[in-house]
């Protein structure tokens, strides 16, 4: 009988002796998550607290209670946060950032080329954090970028007129930038911010590989910038039906001595004990029969330490729901994560890496208004995407920059062929958001029979040809593009033999995996 009294005893104590380890101050952090009638941001006589809604110290959750108080423990480099439940809204400051944490560093960040936090003090006795009701529908839609990166103003001015302007409006419930929301100037958070903030939408954020402090030591300190600028660099709410996590993928090796290496590259993708434990107890809370939703930057596909990206398995494979997206790559593709890549799952894992908004990091030739056409080296525009969630399905619609929402696919063919060589003519067609699950038909002529086309991984032939055009006598103005690499969402076929001579149109349709049809056309010549 003893026993008990001794382990609930140690159990106290253990987080103070990891304080003391660690040299971190531990304390207790209280207050409520309330009603805010008056939206004044401040608990007012009359302002009910709400209760079942978590908190989180970045490990911990704590549920408040039907008063809505909450009490969790805090060291010195702590951010308390509230996770948002469905039908409440967060406070946004003046660029739409969802503002739903405090940031409890006493001694603020230590010094680096770029500013972090600065010293917040003595713990408050109360941290309130007010809520606000709003509608949550069970359909709704969410716009993702991948990749905003730019180097400079002139390139979030190119941002603003290729993406933000045609956004402005949307009926999007929210936005969320899929990491390297930055390229390394962590001094233009504000002015991207400021851009985005016109689309008019609660705007979160996802930590990438280039938004890190390079000088920091460690992985600890390379999100200081961001933390300041933009609160935790995981944390989980709800919108409708839907349960939303945003993580933080890139571990930090330290800083770069090498004077000429590249600062930018000393990272994996992976995820820390703290975070790891924060997801498990995430989704201890979340019903089995809701769809989540992992954000993250570095794809689980590619460049992760395999024994965190098993553990992350082994927390989601069961659930009947769920989707993970990712961005970093600069090329758009549908991956499906199976046995064969570690997962224990009845049904493979749909891992999205979706389209950049800086496309080619702003390369390629510019047009008229002086905006590089940014293609990716996979063939693809650059642009967004539209993800409508409805209960626990989810559909997702590419957008190419400053194109028609019916720019599905890019169609490969000879200006002119003849007649007696076209069945030794390839066609190729992009269906740039085109899965292993879609299928792809030609026709040449509107008489003509449809033909399956086989599906192939290889690079795309107009973006081989772009290449060739930088390569020759007179380059296009520009930077450069980068290397072509092989895309996932090519289709091939031969033209039919002896085709008649004359002006035809081949028409191309493709099913994707939602069952949607989406069609174009292109004329050819016949000799």
């Amino acid at each position: 009988m003893p026993a008990r009294p001794i382990l609930v005893a140690a159990l106290l104590v253990a987080p103070i002796l990891l304080a003391l380890a660690t040299g971190a101050t531990a304390a207790t952090a209280r207050g409520h998550v309330y009603l805010d009638h008056n939206e004044n941001q401040q608990r007012d006589e009359g302002e009910p607290g709400l209760g079942g809604v978590g908190v989180s110290n970045g490990r911990d959750i704590v549920t408040t209670d039907a008063d809505g108080r909450y009490a969790i423990d805090v060291d010195d480099d702590t951010i308390v946060f509230v996770i948002k439940p469905r039908g409440f809204r967060t406070p946004v400051d003046e660029n739409q950032l969802p503002r739903f944490y405090y940031i409890h560093k006493p001694a603020g960040s230590p010094p680096l080329r770029y500013p972090g936090v600065a010293p917040t003090g003595d713990l408050p006795e109360a941290i309130d954090f007010p809520l606000y009701p709003q509608s949550e529908p069970e359909r709704f839609h969410a716009l993702l970028f991948g990749d905003t990166q730019p180097r400079n103003q002139e390139e979030i001015d190119h941002f603003a007129h290729d993406v933000v302007e045609e956004l402005i409006g949307t009926d999007a419930a929210f936005g969320v930038t899929l990491g390297d929301i930055m390229y390394d100037d962590l001094a233009l958070f504000g002015s991207l911010n400021r851009t985005i903030a016109l689309v008019g939408i609660p705007w979160y954020n996802v930590i990438g590989n280039h938004d890190l402090n390079f000088d920091a030591p460690d992985d600890r300190l390379s999100d200081e910038t961001f933390e300041a600028t933009y609160g935790p660099p995981y944390y989980s709410f709800d919108h409708g039906p839907v349960h939303f996590l945003v993580l933080d993928d890139v571990i930090w090796k330290g800083a770069v001595t090498d004077p000429d290496a590249y600062p930018g590259g000393n990272y994996i993708g992976g995820f820390d004990e703290r975070q790891l434990a924060f997801i498990e107890n995430d989704l201890a809370r979340v019903p089995e029969s809701k769809l989540i939703v992992l954000m993250m930057h570095i794809p689980l596909t590619g460049g992760f330490d395999d024994d965190l990206r098993q553990r992350l398995y082994r927390l989601i494979e069961q659930r009947p729901h769920a989707l993970s997206i990712s961005a970093h790559h600069h090329a758009h593709e549908h991956r499906f994560i199976t046995r064969e890549d570690g997962w224990r799952g009845p049904e493979p894992h749909h891992h999205v890496i979706t389209v950049t908004t800086c496309g080619s990091w702003w390369a390629g030739a510019p047009d008229e208004e002086g905006i590089p056409h940014a293609t990716m080296y996979d063939g693809t525009p650059n642009g967004w995407m539209v993800v409508t969630f409805d209960g626990h399905e989810s559909t997702m619609d590419y957008r190419a920059a400053r194109r028609p929402a019916d720019h599905q696919m890019l169609i490969w063919a000879p200006e002119e062929v003849a007649s007696s060589a076209a069945a030794e003519t390839e066609l190729l067609v992009n269906v740039f958001n085109g899965s292993e699950r879609s299928r792809v038909w030609y026709r040449l002529g509107q008489a003509g029979a449809w033909t399956e086309m086989e599906r192939v991984i290889r690079p795309d032939p107009y973006y081989l040809a772009m290449k060739k055009l930088e390569e020759g006598d007179s380059p296009p103005p520009g930077r450069r593009l980068p290397k072509p690499q092989d895309s996932r969402h090519l289709w091939r076929a031969m033209l039919p033999a002896d085709p008649p001579v004359g002006t035809h149109l081949i028409e191309v349709r493709t099913v994707d995996m939602w069952d949607r049809e989406h069609r174009d056309h292109r004329v050819i010549r016949v000799d």
